[in-house]
């Protein structure tokens, strides 16, 4: 739905910067009226402790499920989204605490509502903060999940068209009709994994506009994956795909790779290391089942020349490991902040739970391991790091050398920020240059 004047204003408004500065302070006087919020002996001596006892009870009992007994991410989260977590379980337990203790006060409807008000503020607040870390959600759109970008139903109008005399025209001397539309669109379609049997979610695709000319030049395919936990939009959301692609096709006759957000977990905690095993043949389906689909239902350039692989932080993870393990498939790939080798956590539980105890499964999957052992002179990729990322920086380094060693022509960019949509995003608008260089897209 398109939105203009002051309404489009609002949704585009970054809640990730200033309108969180203003989010928070809100919060803040927010919270001193739950504490302050009608005078109460008793609330006062013991609302407080008590509700400030329940949260630290309620935060390390979280803690300990999610970092210990669930674990479902292989990192520990930042001790910030605990933080704001906690904040939001105060704001809640001082609300229910004022409530027990009402019972002799004369409570009015617009205290109840400015208390309950109060402290829904401050979860929304908290919210906020959590997502100023990842900065996933970057706008009030993003956060009410209002796209900005053109849609087109996947249908038989996407499907390949009739060869001309000659075939398909190259890309390099394709020159766009005068009707050529703007932007690019997105569509989104099931990719079956038809020989890995793997579950994925439905996949999302970008469709330059070249894509939508009479006649159209077959195009490069760039499989661009999500983090863990994440999902098929997620580059569409944080990452400002659509933005970046169609900046690029309007300086480029329209002209920009397809790209397909394939499904390279199968679930928003999944995990399956982009391996083949027990958690699901991940490897097989992103190496054999999407190309083949994508072949099949679109019109794109099949030389493996023109396909790219990337993705962030386990999509970077995941890209790498395709490139080094399938580079027949995918010579060159995106690692936008990947770890330095596929885990669970540590190397020792990754190997028990994933490999069977096997630690040469797992080195054959690793891509260090792999990169010392072997040559790849056809492969190229660019390794995307946040200049702040402590955590990522010196494994994606270590990563970059190897491949330089094993005859890859790499290097790395380095962008603001830490480990979030931030980096992720510029990174991406940083290396389209460059990828599409490769993959035979350079400006005319």
């Amino acid at each position: 739905m398109p939105w203009s004047g002051f309404a489009g204003r609002v949704l585009d408004l970054h809640i990730t910067t200033t309108a969180a500065v203003v989010l928070f302070a809100a919060a803040a006087v927010a919270g001193l009226f739950v504490l302050a919020a009608r005078r109460n002996r008793r609330w006062l001596l013991l609302g407080p402790a008590t509700a400030s006892v329940v949260t630290v009870a309620v935060v390390v009992l979280a803690a300990v499920v999610v970092e210990v007994v669930w674990r479902p991410f292989p990192d520990p989260l930042p001790k910030i989204v605990y933080a704001w977590s906690g904040a939001a379980v105060l704001a809640l337990a001082l609300l229910i605490g004022r409530f027990v203790v009402r019972r002799r006060d004369r409570w009015r409807p617009l205290v109840v509502t400015g208390l309950v008000l109060a402290a829904v503020l401050v979860c929304i607040c908290a919210a906020g903060g959590i997502n100023a870390q990842f900065d996933a959600y970057p706008t009030v759109r993003a956060a009410l999940g209002i796209s900005d970008y053109r849609t087109v139903p996947f249908d038989a109008a996407l499907a390949p068209q009739p060869e001309p005399d000659g075939g398909a025209p190259n890309p390099g001397s394709w020159s766009p009709p005068a009707d050529l539309p703007t932007t690019g669109a997105v569509t989104e379609a099931d990719v079956p994994g038809a020989v890995s049997g793997f579950s994925a979610r439905a996949a999302r695709i970008y469709l330059p506009p070249a894509y939508f000319a009479t006649p159209r030049p077959d195009l490069p395919v760039f499989v661009l994956l999500a983090g863990q936990p994440g999902s098929t939009e997620d580059w569409l959301v944080g990452g400002k795909l659509t933005r970046t692609m169609d900046a690029y096709a309007s300086g480029n006759r329209g002209l920009a790779p397809i790209v397909v957000l394939a499904d390279g977990t199968g679930g928003q905690f999944a995990n399956p290391l982009c391996v083949d095993s027990h958690l699901g043949n991940a490897a097989t389906y992103l190496a054999v089942d999407v190309p083949d689909w994508v072949r099949s239902h679109l019109q794109v350039n099949p030389d493996p020349r023109a396909w790219a692989v990337g993705g962030l932080s386990y999509g970077g993870t995941c890209a790498l490991q395709l490139a080094v393990t399938r580079p027949d498939v995918y010579p060159t790939f995106l690692d936008l902040s990947g770890q330095a080798e596929p885990t669970l956590g540590d190397r020792k539980t990754t190997i028990r739970d994933v490999f069977g105890g096997d630690a040469e499964a797992f080195a054959r999957n690793n891509p260090a391991d792999l990169l010392a052992k072997n040559r790849y002179p056809d492969s190229a990729g660019a390794f995307v790091v946040g200049r702040d990322d402590t955590d990522y920086r010196s494994g994606l380094e270590q990563l970059a050398a190897a491949a330089t060693a094993a005859g890859m022509d790499v290097h790395i960019t380095e962008v603001p920020g830490a480990h979030d949509f931030s980096v992720w995003s510029a990174g991406l608008e940083k290396e389209v240059p460059w990828l599409c260089h490769r993959l035979g897209l350079d400006p005319s």
